[in-house]
């Protein structure tokens, strides 16, 4: 549908030159000499590459609807990763390029997503903020190390290496960031 580019705001899907782009920061500026006009940064949805384009203030533009699914995740194949609708049921197949591998590699049996449909077809996931991942790998505790803030690898569930305080132990669970791998507690189970 088509809207005026005053209305786009950051967050917003828009079809520009025949792609997808979600909106990222959006600026209305009003020089003294001249018409306004509107300056967008925005990403592209399967590509992840960016624009920086200015619209004048009036001009129409394609706001593109996304439907937001509520989903639970159950397999990877050769196919690519298969989720399963909470409210019908159905199984979404979503190729490993629209799921990009940093977000994939946090993805866990029966975790529950949300997955944006453009048009019938999965255009992007979003996973929870965090995961409690079990430590399967990790250096010795050194007592007294505990009063410096400094930090060892480790290696949780999935063979992900993570940086955690020197204090944590294998087997104990953590609470880590999905948006960029890092530790944020240990898990209160």
């Amino acid at each position: 549908m088509k809207v005026q580019v005053n209305s786009i705001r950051a967050g917003n899907v828009i079809d520009y030159n025949g792609k997808l782009w979600v909106a990222s920061k959006v600026q209305h500026i009003s020089p003294g000499k001249g018409g306004a006009f509107v300056a967008i940064e925005a990403k592209a949805l399967r590509e992840g590459n960016k624009l920086q384009e200015r619209f004048r203030s009036g001009e129409m533009i394609e706001q593109a609807h996304i439907e937001e699914r509520d989903c639970t995740y159950l397999y990877k194949d050769d196919n690519g990763y298969t989720f399963m609708d909470k409210e019908n049921y159905e199984q979404l197949s979503v190729g490993g390029d629209v799921l990009d591998p940093d977000q994939a590699r946090w993805l866990q049996d029966g975790m529950e997503v949300q997955v944006s449909l453009h048009e019938g077809s999965p255009v992007g996931v979003t996973l929870p903020k965090s995961v409690v991942l079990a430590v399967t790998e990790a250096d010795a505790v050194v007592k007294g190390q505990t009063a410096s803030s400094s930090y060892k690898p480790a290696v949780v569930e999935g063979g992900i290496r993570v940086m955690v305080p020197p204090h944590i132990a294998v087997g104990t669970r953590l609470v880590i960031n999905t948006e960029d791998g890092s530790y944020m507690e240990r898990a209160k189970d």
